[in-house]
């Protein structure tokens, strides 16, 4: 199959461009022929406010960019990842105008929220799903602007209004069943949504070596819990947690002395601490999409300890492939890690389910023949 895979990487690398990578890299493996088109938002300062903003709705220069690379490789199918910023919406136009189908990961919720977290003041807010994103303008969510806001309301509101949500992508790629139904609700088309979840490369090791200490993996900020997991720790004081990851939230978990902190570290060393703790700690306190984090945890055998909130739930069986507690609330969050420590047996049992549900769900495999099957559905439906 010929693909197109289109990608606006972001200023800071975050997950989305890892999968990005990752999927071409696998359907590479698989030996289709694959061409991406890739720009960045390096230097967006420099475009001004109203071209960045005009080009945020509709860049031209994409179109066009996309048309024409559309015309010389003449792709199956077309797989968008992120458009924000400089790509824009219009490279759906572009595909549909040359009747090529378009797949489009979800990767997080910013056709619904400007923010793209559905989160406000460090709680879910879900103020703008079904209705058109203004709130979001009024409350400044975008980075505390409200012009840089209104900007991403504005791309939402024209598009919904062209129809390019309902029309121009044959199937969206939701990465769970929590946030599929999120989309519903938000206004997108059932019928045109599936599900498929990311995958990670096998991750097993030998068996932990039995320590009942617990690790953390991911950024230090509001979103990601890190002030709840700061305050289980103070109240269990003899739980500890190695905690890796970098952000604005460093000194709040630093200062506890049960937090042994490590930093950023590489794929290798995260994959080596996986193997050795009790379990890794997820203390979310938005719904997050897909996280990568998990899914690794899974493929070493490593139950997860995460708040019982969006696609956490949704990946989680409480009691089987992890423990989840009451979002943002210290206190469980500390007695379900006390409890941990005085079950090593039991975890070790949700550990090695969580490795067999990485075996069924998460492979490069799986993962392939899911996305050929959405592909093929895209393309009958362009056919006809």
């Amino acid at each position: 199959m010929k693909v197109l895979v289109c990608h606006n990487r972001y200023q800071q690398r975050g997950g989305e461009d890892s999968v990005f990578e990752s999927e071409v890299g696998l359907l590479r493996t698989f030996g289709h022929d694959v061409e991406t088109f890739v720009r960045d938002n390096e230097g967006l300062e420099s475009r001004g406010k109203l071209k960045l903003l005009a080009d945020t709705i509709w860049s031209s220069e994409s179109h066009a960019e996309l048309s024409d690379a559309i015309r010389t490789f003449r792709p199956d199918v077309i797989h968008v990842h992120n458009t924000f910023a400089r790509l824009s919406p219009s490279i759906y136009s572009a595909a549909a105008s040359l009747h090529v189908p378009v797949v489009q990961t979800l990767h997080n919720f910013r056709l619904l929220c400007p923010q793209a977290l559905l989160m406000r003041e460090s709680k879910v807010c879900e103020d703008c799903v079904g209705h058109l994103p203004w709130r979001g303008v009024m409350h400044a969510c975008y980075r505390g602007s409200r012009a840089q806001t209104a900007a991403l309301a504005a791309a939402v509101t024209v598009h919904r209004a062209l129809g390019t949500w309902s029309y121009k992508v044959s199937r969206y790629i939701a990465l769970n069943d929590f946030c599929k139904e999120v989309f519903i609700r938000g206004g997108l088309p059932r019928d045109r949504l599936r599900v498929k979840p990311n995958f990670v490369e096998d991750r097993r090791m030998d068996p932990s070596t039995g320590s009942d200490e617990f690790l953390y993996v991911g950024r230090l900020s509001i979103e990601k819990g890190i002030d709840v997991l700061s305050s289980a720790l103070s109240l269990a004081p003899d739980v500890k947690c190695h905690v890796v990851g970098t952000g604005e939230m460093d000194g709040a978990i630093r200062m506890r002395p049960n937090a042994v902190m490590y930093g950023w570290q590489d794929g290798a060393s995260i994959n080596d601490l996986m193997h050795q703790h009790l379990a890794l700690v997820m203390p979310s306190v938005w719904y997050e999409n897909f996280p990568r984090t998990l899914v690794e945890a899974f493929s070493a055998g490593l139950p997860v300890v995460a708040s019982r909130l969006g696609a956490m739930a949704a990946l989680i069986e409480d009691g089987r492939t992890g423990l989840l507690f009451n979002p943002g609330d210290p206190g469980d969050l500390a007695a379900k890690l006390e409890w941990a420590r005085a079950h090593h047996l039991e975890m070790h049992r949700m550990g090695e389910n969580a490795r067999r549900e990485y075996e069924q769900k998460y492979t490069p495999a799986r993962n392939h023949e899911q996305l050929l099957s959405i592909y093929r559905e895209a393309i009958e439906e362009v056919a006809l």
